[in-house]
């Protein structure tokens, strides 16, 4: 589809600005020439030597110094590259594995004693330490060969492909509309359409989707509808008014706050190590990521934990709790699941056991289920014996209680 040029100057080229304001490498693209954006053919989708770089510089010895020699790093590359499914989403899950994870490679004989070693793909506990990358217009083509799709932006960490943007510009008619129906075609998540018309491969190792026309942003995981695209509408825990100071702007639009909320080098690697996960929803596998308020409310949450006085330093109440509000149907249970698993990246929280306590049966029921999803043991208090047994174990699982058990 042919880039307008109000598409061009008001929606793609300050997303690129504002990416590089935030640390962003930006490679210009071009639909005729694969080496100008570090391939060799269209068909790639990953510049896998910028791949091999980072995955050598971010697996470091015990000394500091690089252990990964080129066949070991070959092994890696080639785990992402081989990842194959029937559907676009188990591939997804496979990649997903891998990045949030680690990949297995034989370990070095002197330095492991022939044991596996695995290798990470992103060093998510410090982002600085990655190479983060926008290429504008990146051309891909479809299988078969006869038509190729160019998506406005694509961003890579360490010459991943983790986030697809399409752009609009604001004086067409729905342009939201326009730009959703564009990443469905991308990705041949159009159900009416049969025949391959994108090219799924680019979206194995996707994180979100974005659409854009500048004043409305929106995102999405893979498999989202339309329905399921939200606006981010905080830069928490960067105040926006900081945010606005650094744009030099009074007031942010959606697309400014989305970029600075998200795509925030350390919120970036962070909604994918700790807000996405995959779930089974009536029989198919789903993923799920974080809304905004979401994020907000475990980083506000987990600051009060790590900061808020004791009842005897404060001289009246223990300010180290507080209330999340949650309308009906708005994620409570996925929010504790996101607050858990951040936690248990944070060194002084990751022996905490944590307690639920509910009011009706079915709730729990609901609760314990999407709990499993933090991949921890999970447990139910029968009775109130029950639960004193539980509390005093000297482990950092999940408790689930009734309140009439006390």
């Amino acid at each position: 589809m042919a880039q307008t040029p109000d598409e061009k100057t008001y929606v793609e080229v300050p997303f690129i600005e504002q990416l590089k304001e935030m640390g962003w490498e930006h490679i210009e693209g071009d639909i005729d020439v694969p080496y100008l954006t570090e391939r060799d053919s269209f068909r790639d989708v990953m510049p896998a030597d910028r791949l091999r770089r980072a995955i050598k510089k971010i697996n470091l010895d015990d000394n500091g110094n690089f252990w990964l020699d080129d066949d070991r790093v070959n092994q890696v590359v080639s785990s992402l590259e081989r990842i194959s499914a029937p559907k676009l989403m188990e591939a997804n899950k496979k990649a997903f594995d891998f990045i949030a994870h680690a990949v297995e490679v034989e370990g070095d004989p002197a330095l492991h004693g022939g044991k596996e070693k695995t290798v990470a793909i992103i060093e998510f506990d410090h982002p600085e330490k990655n190479d983060f990358l926008a290429i504008n217009q990146f051309r891909v083509d479809v299988p078969g060969g006869k038509t190729f799709i160019s998506p406005d932006i694509v961003l890579f960490v360490n010459g991943i492909p983790f986030v697809v943007v399409v752009c609009k510009s604001p004086k067409i008619s729905n342009p939201m509309e326009e730009g959703i129906n564009q990443l469905l075609r991308y990705s041949n998540q159009r159900p009416e359409v049969e025949e391959d018309e994108g090219c799924e491969r680019l979206f194995y190792y996707n994180q979100f989707l974005v659409g854009t026309f500048r004043q409305e942003a929106r995102a999405a995981t893979v498999g989202a509808g339309y329905e399921h695209y939200m606006e981010w509408k905080d830069t928490s825990p960067v105040l926006m008014s900081e945010v606005a100071s650094r744009l030099g702007k009074e007031k942010l639009n959606s697309q400014e706050i989305l970029i600075a909320g998200m795509l925030q080098k350390e919120h970036l690697l962070d909604i994918i190590k700790n807000f996405i996960l995959f779930d089974q929803v009536q029989g198919r596998q789903v993923k799920l990521m974080c809304r905004y308020q979401q994020f907000r409310a475990v980083y506000k949450a987990i600051f009060r934990l790590r900061t808020g006085k004791t009842r005897i330093e404060h001289g009246d109440t223990d300010q180290r709790g507080g209330i999340i509000w949650h309308t009906q149907g708005s994620g409570k249970s996925l929010t504790m699941v996101f607050m858990v698993r951040k936690m248990r990246t944070i060194y002084d929280m990751k022996r905490f056991k944590i307690v639920v306590v509910t009011d009706r049966i079915n709730l729990e029921g609901q609760l314990r289920g999407t709990a499993g999803l933090t991949g921890e043991t999970v447990y139910r208090a029968d009775n109130k014996n029950d639960l004193a047994r539980h509390m005093k174990e000297d482990s950092s699982n999940i408790v689930f209680t009734m309140v009439q058990k006390y």
